[in-house]
């Protein structure tokens, strides 16, 4: 089946790289224009460029999405450039508070610091601002984004359907990473709170929890032999995931196969939830 799609347009924050890149190259071969948000110019126009190169439109939009001005002239732009509102998926996001996406080489003392001394990770022993910043950008940042998509699509009166990035951790904390468990189970009550009021505008909101990805934002950890086995044997299919399996679950969601799909958190994790 193809053009599941067609004539539709998708807003995707954290577009430039990992997930979010490759629901932008899927939406688009599936037939949705795409504007593809980042803070991260250059990868930006780079998913712009594939996006087009199969086809589509495209616009890219520099957007920090712990501003609601910023958020709310992305939804807006949507709309300027290339018709409509249809589809938002909220990708961006941090897994710690130095990540920056932009950077993939490994950082070994993180690492170290985080996992290998779990006590040097732990909340006691951290500032606050390390919890601030993973908070603003992996919760705040997706309810900014979802409420300026849902307020164009509730103006336009055509319905859409919300797709919010979750985790695992959402709903299995880990050592050393509170802050990141906290705001992935906050987008998982974000995703059913906005799906109740919602409902009645015929926009669809659901999450999807992924498992252990390959993307820019696990190099970090990936790079380290004994933490990537330790992951592996939490799997029990027994490998990494990759970003398309995610955007290919973001695509039936978004979707009308998944007309009757609102409130849900839909888990590619390779079974991480069948022990």
């Amino acid at each position: 089946m193809s053009g599941r799609l067609d004539g539709k347009v998708a807003v995707i924050t954290g577009g430039a790289s990992g997930i979010g890149r490759a629901c932008a190259e899927l939406f688009a071969r599936e037939g949705a224009d795409v504007l593809v948000s980042d803070i991260h110019d250059e990868k930006g126009a780079e998913a712009v460029a594939a996006v087009e190169a199969l086809g589509r439109r495209a616009h890219y939009l520099h957007v920090d999405t712990t501003s609601e001005a910023a958020n709310e002239a992305m939804a807006q732009a949507a709309v300027d450039e290339l018709g409509r509102l249809d589809i938002c998926v909220a990708a961006a996001g941090v897994s710690h508070a130095s990540y920056d996406s932009g950077n993939t080489a490994p950082d070994e003392e993180l690492i170290r610091r985080r996992y290998q001394q779990p006590e040097d990770g732990m909340l006691t022993n951290r500032p606050v601002e390390m919890w601030e910043k993973v908070i603003d950008v992996n919760l705040n940042g997706v309810m900014l984004t979802n409420r300026a998509a849902a307020r164009q699509m509730m103006a336009l009166g055509n319905g859409g359907a919300i797709i919010n990035i979750s985790s695992i951790a959402g709903k299995h904390p880990a050592v050393g990473s509170p802050e990141y468990c906290v705001s992935k189970a906050g987008v998982w009550m974000l995703t059913k709170s906005l799906a109740l009021e919602l409902a009645p505008y015929q926009i669809r909101v659901n999450a999807i929890g992924p498992g252990f990805i390959e993307t820019p934002m696990t190099a970090v950890f990936r790079a380290d032999e004994e933490l990537s086995q330790r992951w592996l044997a939490m799997t029990p299919m027994g490998r990494f995931g990759y970003p398309e399996e995610i955007a290919t679950t973001a695509l039936f969601l978004a979707s009308e196969e998944a007309s009757f799909y609102s409130g849900q958190i839909l888990h590619p994790d390779g079974g991480f939830f069948t022990e």
